[in-house]
């Protein structure tokens, strides 16, 4: 992993790209044998080329078996090869033929913001992939949202974090400030504490609202990627609101974080503190347990009010019920899983704080 490039949002996609960056594509199959792309990030070569998720992968450098048991090969191809061929299966029924190589972009965390309007209800939709990156711009673009949020009568919100694996906790405190409500101004949001020979760093933070979104509701989409940092912010929530949770899976389950210590021209990642929120809850190690169980509709693209997930969350936001009577939950294929879990392995999972600045 290149520290420097990951954490400062270069090309980070692919932790093992140091040298040649990557597409900044990244891909889970939908069912066995239907590949899709998850995401793209829009300043990378993938994204450039007009790549979007939902497209369906039909061939890599001519190979058509694209199949969980396959997936040593989509790894090397799609995350670490320095150039790679693609036949792409659009929405559309549509097929096309890029060729994509490998560079350095910087990403940009906040994928989507939108606003739809559904009756007497203003729904607020945010897509934020990661909390790593250049923060100063990021603090920016929470900002910019969650204005536009405000500003457009935002009456319930829905926050895909469906693939954020964490990042800085000072970012994740900002989202749930902007999240919060009025009355949690002030109260506790979590404490943060190591072990019994690092005390002194022990630490408590309080929240301090920002702008005047007071939503009805907050949704988080979320899956088995939603690690950490993510985790935290709705873990720091749930004593203060009403807050669901839809997807596919609980999430990763990672409620402990480090900071980089550096030695020589390497760093090292220690797991370093744990976090609990104001009701003392936070060992959450088997991830964060949804209320509504449906796929990740990768055959939509973001935003999309059909996508599965997303389609749950306005259900309940509309009706009241997150899915029609006697619908059975969803249960993803194990294959399948194993094989998500493998094309997930190389994305950043963790939570990253600063001690010294506390």
């Amino acid at each position: 992993m290149d520290w420097n490039n990951l954490s400062s949002g270069i090309g980070s996609i692919n932790n093992n790209a140091a040298s040649t960056g990557d597409f900044g594509i990244t891909v889970f199959f939908r069912v066995e044998g239907d590949l899709r792309v998850r995401l793209v990030e829009k300043e990378s070569p993938a994204g450039k080329a007009g790549i979007e998720r939902a497209w369906r992968i039909m061939k890599i450098n001519g190979n058509t078996n694209i199949t969980t048991s396959n997936a040593n090969f989509i790894i090397n191809n799609v995350y670490q090869a320095s150039s790679s061929n693609f036949t792409f299966k659009k929405p559309d029924g549509t097929t096309v033929d890029i060729s994509l190589t490998a560079a350095h972009y910087y990403e940009e965390p906040v994928y989507m913001d939108s606003v739809y309007t559904a009756g007497d209800k203003k729904i607020g939709y945010l897509v934020l992939n990661s909390f790593l990156g250049d923060t100063a711009k990021i603090s920016s673009e929470l900002n910019r949202v969650f204005s536009k949020f405000s500003n457009s009568g935002v009456t319930d919100l829905v926050v895909d974090l469906r693939y954020n694996g964490g990042g800085y906790v000072s970012l994740a405190e900002q989202l749930a400030d902007y999240l919060a409500p009025t009355s949690a101004n002030g109260d506790l949001m979590m404490k943060q504490m190591y072990n019994d020979k690092y005390t002194a760093y022990n630490s408590s933070t309080y929240f301090h609202k920002q702008g005047s979104l007071n939503p009805d509701h907050v949704f988080f989409i979320v899956t088995e990627s939603t690690a950490s940092a993510s985790e935290l912010v709705i873990n720091n929530l749930k004593p203060y609101m009403d807050v669901k949770l839809v997807g596919p899976t609980n999430t990763h389950g990672k409620p402990v974080g480090f900071f980089p210590v550096s030695v020589g021209e390497w760093y090292i990642f220690p797991v370093s503190f744990r976090s609990v929120n104001k009701n003392g809850v936070g060992n959450y190690f088997n991830g964060l347990e949804v209320n509504s169980k449906v796929a990740d509709g990768l055959d939509k693209n973001w935003g999309d009010v059909t996508e599965t997930s997303f389609a749950s969350a306005y259900k309940y936001i509309t009706t009241g019920s997150f899915r029609l009577p006697n619908v059975a939950p969803y249960q993803e294929d194990t294959q399948v899983s194993e094989g998500n879990a493998k094309l997930d392995k190389p994305a950043f999972k963790g939570m990253v704080a600063n001690p010294h600045s506390k």
